[in-house]
């Protein structure tokens, strides 16, 4: 696109030069100036060509890109309703996985006594991640030079989490947080993903396609 326009320039240069010559001068240069203003009017409509066609692909791209981010939204949608260990599937950005509070109480109480325990422990906090006043991130610079957020464990309510639960809860707590600035940090709250269990990662379209495939598969077989 560049070198189009610079051919475009350097014969309207050319044009702007003959402008200033008399009527006398050789009809050899008049020839080639009605050479070169056709040939500016060729490269004209050349120009044209491309800028509708640039225009036209930015329009198609938009349209795949809409239609990319509906068919993963029906995806999430159906693959939501499942209740599997597939390592294919939905994971809930901002979710507090209460496991580890679970885990943690087991370790003090007993029976119904350790799940009620884990329910206190862990609904506070949750809560917690809902407030909008609470940002407990500090800014650096990384290795490209662009600003980053990182948790600053200096925060005081994370302290005191980390010293009264231990740092599996912490590590749970500070999970959630991050999922929840990196998808949703003016709402907070919870932002389903299409994700990729096994690997930790967001999974593509075509993994979740696939998925389904492989759950139809299954239970064409036990049908059988």
């Amino acid at each position: 696109m560049l070198n189009k326009h610079s051919s475009w320039r350097s014969m309207k240069n050319a044009l702007q030069v003959t402008k200033h010559m008399g009527e006398d001068e050789d009809l050899d240069i008049r020839a080639k100036m009605d050479t070169v203003r056709q040939e500016l009017k060729e490269k004209e409509e050349e120009l044209r060509g491309l800028e509708e066609l640039n225009q036209a692909l930015i329009v198609q791209e938009h349209k795949i890109n809409d239609e990319l981010q509906e068919a993963l939204k029906e995806l999430i949608n159906y693959l939501g309703k499942w209740n599997t260990r597939a390592f294919i599937g939905v994971k809930r950005m901002g979710d507090l996985d209460s496991k580890p509070f679970h885990e943690t109480t087991m370790r003090k109480f007993l029976g119904r006594e350790a799940e009620q325990k884990a329910l206190e422990s862990c609904s506070p906090w949750k809560d917690q991640l809902r407030d909008l006043s609470w940002h407990p991130f500090q800014v650096i610079i990384d290795e490209e030079g662009k600003n980053e957020e990182i948790i600053d464990e200096d925060d005081e309510n994370l302290r005191i989490l980390k010293s009264k639960h231990g740092d599996e809860v912490f590590n749970a707590v500070t999970t959630a947080l991050k999922e929840m600035n990196e998808y949703n940090p003016s709402g907070s709250y919870i932002v389903p993903e299409l994700w990729n269990f096994k690997e930790k990662r967001k999974a593509t379209l075509s993994e979740g396609v696939m998925q389904i495939l492989r759950h139809w598969k299954q239970c064409k077989k036990k049908k059988t």
